[in-house]
């Protein structure tokens, strides 16, 4: 299990939140409203949100935006994560992509299980790293906003997070973009 580990330092996360539907708006989406209290409640920073259509040009215009701009730490969106035809978000992910954190979709789905059962395979949350910002693309519900989180992105981007966390390793992440 991760501990918090006082002799370190807090450092706050510039955090982009990115809600993926056809159907919501700013107003509406309690999803996005959801992450941006928790967030914020922890002492990070969220450095922007806003509702995208459910198109995968649209999303990755977006996110291509979001990694190029270097006051954004991480992207995480809510919606488009399931099995329906307009649920894109895990395939535009995919595309702006360097490398997938295979393990952030299994540890929230294995969470979610203990929640909802077998439905639970209709998720395709999904993580990984782009161009050095981490990107997270949690499902549309409250709920699942909450477990990802509450259960394991909130210690993961704790830098006092031990054995290990996600805020240790971005001096690292563009190694493979800088000749290292």
């Amino acid at each position: 299990m991760s501990k918090i580990e006082g002799t370190r330092d807090f450092l706050p996360v510039q955090i982009a939140l990115l809600t993926i539907s056809d159907s919501r708006s700013l107003e509406d989406d309690k999803s996005g409203r959801t992450l941006e209290e928790m967030i914020l409640a922890d002492g990070h920073k969220v450095v922007g949100r806003e509702v995208i259509r459910d198109e995968t040009a649209a999303i990755t215009a977006r996110l291509d935006e979001l990694i190029a701009d270097p006051g954004v730490d991480v992207v995480i969106s809510t919606g488009g994560t399931g099995v329906t035809g307009r649920d894109v978000t895990p395939e535009a992910f995919k595309e702006v992509m360097d490398k997938e954190i295979e393990g952030f979709g299994e540890l929230f789905r294995w969470i979610s299980y203990q929640k909802i059962g077998t439905s639970t395979i209709q998720s395709r949350a999904l993580g990984g790293v782009a161009r050095g910002t981490y990107l997270f693309a949690l499902p549309g519900s409250p709920g699942a906003c909450r477990d990802g989180w509450q259960e394991i992105l909130s210690a993961q981007l704790d830098a006092r997070s031990r054995p290990c966390n996600l805020v240790e390793l971005m001096p690292r992440l563009k190694e493979h973009l800088d000749g290292g």
